[in-house]
């Protein structure tokens, strides 16, 4: 029997990644550019050499991702104007991903990006070919933070505070006993299912706790929650 041939039209192409660049320098965000147009599912939608323009342009034409320099302003010493912009951007539009791209290899620049929600945080000194799939891998909902630099920063939050803080602070004072057990099983990296299995419920189950944890607590990813669960095994609230 002669096998039919589908005579029908082709799939449609996948919409390209619409990503916006963020940078002080002409010529990396030129660089940056060419890199990424040189890519066939990629288009750069705009860019911006400041905070004001980037607030201003990037809800106009709507990225998936923005690539954000850190550091804005002549010298940039201490200057976090990138993380800021991150900030006010998702609070706007939560579903734009935000890669932070920096210089400098700053412990406070990477805890201040990833409490205002940026997904990834790569520095400039990162091959071409990686940061296109950074571009990529963050888009695709994964986050994407230096491992060493991610320690170091729990360590920070491990160390002793010269003052002592409250047993429990007011965002944890929302999650009822079963959401802080989920919390700090999140902080310890299970994924829903590892808890699901962990507390014996439903992996949907989980998945809706984890969906009410992230929203009593004001944040809108997972690594921001297990920074706060770092801080809740700190405290070491009797159980």
């Amino acid at each position: 029997m002669e096998a039919r041939t589908h005579t029908g039209p082709p799939p449609a192409p996948a919409a390209p990644l619409r990503v916006f660049i963020l940078d002080d320098h002409e010529v990396v965000r030129r660089g940056v550019r060419d890199l990424l147009e040189a890519e066939p599912d990629i288009v750069v939608a705009g860019e911006a050499a400041t905070a004001r323009e980037a607030l201003a342009r990037v809800p106009a034409v709507r990225p998936h991702v923005a690539v954000l320099d850190v550091r804005l302003g002549e010298g940039g010493s201490g200057d976090h104007a990138g993380v800021e912009v991150c900030r006010e951007l998702r609070a706007g539009m939560p579903e734009l991903v935000c890669l932070m791209l920096t210089s400098f290899d700053d412990d406070e620049a990477l805890f201040d990006a990833i409490m205002a929600g940026a997904a990834g945080y790569v520095l400039k000194r990162i091959d071409g070919s990686d940061l296109v799939d950074a571009v990529r891998t963050v888009a695709g909902g994964s986050s994407l933070l230096d491992p060493r630099a991610t320690a170091r920063v729990m360590a920070r939050l491990r160390a002793p505070q010269p003052e002592p803080e409250p047993a429990v602070s007011p965002e944890l004072e929302r999650l009822s006993p079963r959401e802080l057990e989920i919390l700090e099983l999140i902080g310890k990296g299970l994924t829903n299912r590892q808890i699901a299995e962990r507390l014996f419920l439903a992996e949907k189950t989980v998945k809706n706790r984890v969906s009410s944890i992230l929203a009593k607590l004001g944040v809108g990813r997972r690594v921001q929650a297990a920074l706060l669960a770092e801080r809740l095994r700190e405290q070491q609230i009797p159980r």
